[in-house]
């Protein structure tokens, strides 16, 4: 290293000899220091010249702190330049985990601990223990250390997904490397057998203690590795507090690591027989050709995407169709979520119209479990994830296989009516407007008539479940168009020939939304029980209710009950779309009537009574014209949609001075059925702390 420059001297042209005296010596010494060795801590706080009376003395008050009247100390600890050292970085934190497992050991001997936890204290003394009623089949308490590396990337069947892992086990060695028990929980347990009884999947620990490789070695195609992971470095041991890396968990696992195979391909089937004709954003015979292939094992973003799905159906579908007691649905529900959640969060980068449907299914998870923040913040991740994708651009489609365009248009589809949904029935902005949307509806095919190359032509008279979709989309349309005409006037209200026009143009969507459904295919189309004008007395009393209640309980209840009316998608789609134009027509006739009150000064209330009676007859028309099961298949979104129109019209009816007694009639029976439909939300909590309650103030309407 070399030493300092010294400082010139004016009267010593040459430098010092080698025999000078000691005088000398020190006088040289005292000119070549520039700076003392350490400053006090308060003056290195302060970052101010710390002026000692004595700089020789390093632990010497320096004037400073006497002049404050403070300590004046030295305990900072100047750090060694230049990189870490991490082998001995290594060794201090082997000496540390093998203190803290002495530790532990000697403590469980005086301990005694719980049959799940026996075989992990030794490695996780922080890992809290199981209890036998903890311990479910779920990666979240079980290794997964056995999903081993394939070695030849095997070809798959056309599928509608690009995958980004094909090339991933044939440029990489095998992964030879413990993973944690879970995939929120860093620590790394070696466990050679559960509290069950059953063996774990977790090989034991090789003595070189690797835990995991480098992310960017052996899994160069995960996109964002290299913004961690600029050193080829791995740790021996890693520490109980040590957060890894996302791309830690970006890897293919098995679906078993989760819960039997058998578990997880019955909650599929459950999802295109009861959620799907709702929510059809997946391409049926790829994606199960995806499934029976085994892809999950690798490409972790499909595993995800099985992930969500199956999430979303354990919360949407009746617990009596699971052979699952409600507490293990919602462990399910939770682990399948979470397992979602850790892969898709580190491959953003490129974005795939995956990452959409994934996060949909997120948002409708998070929308039935009442996480109301989470529910809306995965829902702005699918939002603003297609629009990076261009999916409400018609152009963005040119160049994409025929499968993944029919895809991207319905998941498209899905979100803008979700986003008019929470728009009315919450109040919030709009984020996909209509005048920015120039993507086409989904082609009304089913998925067995759509490859990646060519449509083939749908049998004749056979109607597509798709169409439910395009139906209720031309509705969530017509609602955006009068949302944003009354956010526009809220903010500057028309006046005079503005008005005039504006009545006009509202009047004009009153007749779209009554016709909206006049073209509808004949399976969605309603057969209505009584006339619009007419209430028969049976809509309402007890033995109605009673009659109601019993029907929902033995749909929620029993598994051998009929689920014919459940399982016929047409009839699932009637219930949704007939109210979503009920509730868009009553938005509609409400503006309509503040525009005439501004206009003429004043409003006919005897017609706005008779109007919004019409549309509480209406309503329990609808709803007594459609089996309770069908209903009860839309779950709680339907609900909500319900809940808003009846409660709107009741306080309409309560003001309203000249209100025909026909009028409050229709409103008390709208209302007593509403509270059926309050049973059937009810049904659907999977949380037995909510059980019982009225979930008043729950999240509206998930895309449907």
């Amino acid at each position: 290293m070399p030493s300092a420059r010294t400082k010139k001297e004016p009267n010593s042209p040459t430098p010092p000899s080698d025999d000078a005296s000691p005088k000398d010596s020190s006088e040289n010494s005292k000119i070549k220091r520039k700076r003392q060795s350490q400053s006090c801590d308060a003056c290195r706080a302060r970052k101010v010249r710390c002026a000692r009376e004595n700089p020789d003395d390093p632990k010497g008050s320096c004037k400073h702190c006497i002049t404050l009247g403070i300590p004046c100390t030295y305990d900072y600890q100047p750090k060694k330049r230049g990189p870490p050292n991490l082998y001995l970085r290594r060794l201090q934190e082997a000496a540390a985990a093998a203190a803290a497992a002495q530790q532990e050991s000697q403590n469980g001997t005086d301990h005694p601990q719980s049959p799940g936890s026996t075989s992990q204290g030794a490695a996780s003394p922080t890992q809290p223990s199981l209890t036998p009623s903890a311990q479910v089949p779920s990666f979240l308490d079980s290794s997964l250390a056995s999903v081993q590396a394939i070695h030849s990337a095997a070809a798959l069947p056309p599928s509608r997904y690009p995958i980004a892992a094909d090339g991933f086990h044939s440029q990489f060695p095998p992964l030879s490397m413990s993973v944690p028990t879970s995939f929120g929980n860093s620590r790394l347990p070696e466990t050679h057998g559960m509290g069950n009884g059953l063996p774990s999947r977790s090989p034991p620990r090789t003595d070189d203690g690797q835990q995991y490789g480098s992310p960017s070695e052996q899994f160069s195609t995960y996109p964002l590795h290299n913004w961690s992971y600029k050193q080829h470095q791995a740790l021996s041991i890693m520490p109980p507090t040590a957060i890894p890396p996302l791309s830690y968990y970006y890897r293919p696992h098995r679906l078993e690591d989760v819960a039997p195979r058998d578990t997880i391909l019955l909650i599929i089937a459950l999802f295109f027989d009861f959620v799907y004709p709702l929510t059809p954003c997946v391409h049926k015979p790829s994606f199960m050709a995806d499934v029976h292939s085994r892809r999950e094992e690798r490409d972790p973003l499909f595993f995800a995407l099985v992930m969500s799905t199956v999430a979303s159906t354990l919360v949407q579908v009746p617990r009596s169709y699971l052979p699952m007691e409600r507490h293990a649905v919602r462990k399910l529900a939770q682990t399948c979520h979470e397992a979602s959640r850790h892969i898709s969060v580190a491959s953003y980068d490129p974005p795939t119209s995956m990452h959409v449907v994934i996060r949909y299914f997120d948002c409708v998870y998070h929308f039935c479990e009442g996480h109301d923040a989470t529910q809306h913040a995965a829902f702005g991740e699918a939002a603003h994830i297609a629009v990076t994708l261009r999916m409400h651009e018609e152009s963005s489609y040119e160049g994409l296989d025929l499968i993944e365009c029919e895809v991207r248009r319905r998941t498209f589809w899905l979100l803008f009516g979700a986003d008019k949904s929470m728009s009315i029935l919450l109040g919030r902005p709009i984020c996909l407007r209509d005048e920015d949307t120039t993507c086409n509806f989904p082609r009304e095919l089913d998925d067995e008539y759509i490859t990646p190359s060519a449509y083939l032509p749908q049998p004749h008279g056979k109607t597509a479940i798709v169409s439910g979709l395009n139906y209720i989309s031309r509705i969530f349309a017509l609602l955006g168009e009068i949302l944003v005409r009354i956010r526009v006037d809220k903010r500057s209200p028309p006046q005079g020939q503005f008005l005039t026009a504006r009545l006009e143009e509202v009047q004009a969507l009153h007749s779209r939304i009554v016709s909206a459904l006049a073209h509808a295919p004949e399976p969605l189309r309603l057969k209505r029980a009584h006339s619009q004008s007419h209430l028969p007395p049976e809509y309402g009393g007890a033995g109605f209710r009673q009659a109601a209640f019993t029907e929902v309980k033995d749909f929620f209840d029993n598994p051998n009950a009929s689920r014919a009316n459940a399982l016929n998608p047409f009839l699932v789609m009637q219930a949704n779309l007939y109210v979503t134009q009920q509730l868009v027509r009553f938005v509609i006739e409400q503006y309509r009537d503040e525009l005439i009150t501004s206009l003429q000064g004043g409003v006919d209330e005897h017609r706005v009574a008779e109007d919004r009676e019409a549309v509480a007859s209406d309503l329990l028309n609808i709803l007594h014209s459609i089996p309770i099961q069908s209903i009860a298949t839309n779950g709680p979104s339907l609900v909500h949609k319900v809940r808003f129109v009846a409660s709107t019209l009741l306080d309409a009816v309560r003001k309203a001075e000249t209100a025909p007694a026909s009028a409050a009639r229709a409103h008390a029976y709208l209302w007593d059925f509403l509270s059926i439909l309050s049973e059937i939300e009810r049904n659907y909590l999977l949380d037995d702390d909510r059980d019982g309650l009225s979930n008043d103030v729950a999240m509206p309407l998930m895309g449907n």
